[in-house]
C-alpha cells in the first residue's frame, strides 16, 4: 500500500549526520513504494519568527491576537503562501518524521518556528471551532503517524532515567505529547542517536542500519500509549481522574495504565 511521508528536517550542514539519516529514510521509504515529501528548513530559508507579517489581511488591525488572526487567516484562506504550502504537504501525508539535532534540550529554533506558523488555529488547535473539545488524540491531524528522529551530542547514559541531563522521553514530552499528540497524531517512540559528534565510520554505518529498520516499521510499530482526552480518563477534560495512577503525578500519569500505573 503506497503512502505519503513528510520528512521535516533541520540542520544547516548538508553533510551532517542528520542529513545523512534523511537520505537513508528517503531511500528506505521509496524502496517500500511510498512517496516522500520533504521540507529542508535551512535550505528553504524558512521564516522561523511567528509575527504580524504572517497575517497580511488582519481581522483586527488595531491589536494583534495570534489565536484570532491565525483562525481568521486559516478559515478564510488568507495565510501566507509558505505556510499554505507546508500545510498542504502536512495534510497530504500519512506520516510525519521530524528529524533534527537536540540543541539545548529541544528542537532548533527554525523547526520550532515551522510548528508555530504551520500549526494554525482551526487545524492543530481549536478544531472545528470547538475550543479544547478535540485534542490529545483527536483534532485536525488525526489519522497520521509521527516520529521524532533526534541526534544527541551526549552519551546515552546522561539521558537515562537517572542521567544528569534528564530522561530523553521526558525532555521531548512537550513535542511528542504536546506538539504531535495534542492535534491527534499517533506518536511513535523516539529514535535517538547518542554521541553523534564522536561516531566512527563503522558507528555511522551501524546507526544508519538501525535507522533504516525503524523507518521500515513506520506503519507497523506501536505508538506511545498516551491517554486520550475523550477516552474516559479525564472526567472533566482537564485533570486525570483520581482513581487512575493514584498517588502519582508528573508526566508518566498521562501514559496508559499498563505503562504508567505499573511504573
Amino acid at each position: 500500500m503506497t503512502r505519503k511521508v513528510l520528512i521535516v528536517h533541520a540542520h544547516p550542514e548538508p553533510e551532517s549526520l542528520t542529513r545523512q539519516l534523511v537520505d537513508v529514510a528517503v531511500q528506505a521509504l521509496t524502496e517500500q513504494g511510498h512517496e516522500v515529501l520533504q521540507s529542508d528548513l535551512y535550505a528553504m530559508r524558512w521564516k522561523a519568527v511567528f509575527d504580524a507579517d504572517d497575517f497580511p489581511d488582519r481581522a483586527d488591525p488595531e491589536r494583534l491576537s495570534f489565536i484570532a488572526e491565525s483562525g481568521h487567516a486559516f478559515s478564510t484562506g488568507r495565510q501566507t503562501a509558505d505556510v499554505t504550502a507546508e500545510q498542504r504537504k502536512l495534510l497530504a501525508a500519512d506520516a510525519v518524521i521530524l528529524q533534527f539535532p537536540l540543541w539545548w534540550f529541544g528542537m532548533p529554533a527554525i523547526l520550532k518556528g515551522w510548528i508555530d506558523r504551520v500549526w494554525a488555529y482551526g487545524l492543530a488547535y481549536g478544531y472545528q471551532g470547538a475550543g479544547n473539545r478535540y485534542r490529545y488524540g483527536e483534532g485536525g491531524l488525526r489519522g497520521r503517524r509521527a516520529l521524532l528522529s533526534v541526534t544527541v551530542g551526549g552519551p546515552a547514559v546522561e539521558y537515562s532515567a537517572r542521567g544528569i541531563n534528564g530522561q530523553l522521553d521526558q525532555l521531548l514530552f512537550p513535542i511528542t505529547h504536546g506538539t504531535l499528540f495534542f492535534p491527534g497524531m499517533e506518536v511513535l517512540p523516539t529514535h535517538a542517536v547518542y554521541g553523534a559528534g564522536r561516531l566512527t565510520a563503522d558507528d555511522v554505518a551501524t546507526v544508519k542500519q538501525a535507522w533504516r529498520r525503524r523507518v521500515e516499521g513506520l506503519f507497523d510499530d506501536a505508538p506511545i500509549p498516551f491517554r486520550h482526552q475523550n477516552g474516559g480518563d479525564y472526567l472533566d477534560g482537564q485533570v486525570l481522574a483520581g482513581h487512575l495512577a493514584a498517588g502519582q503525578g508528573g508526566l508518566a500519569v498521562h501514559l496508559a495504565p499498563d505503562t504508567a500505573d505499573n511504573a
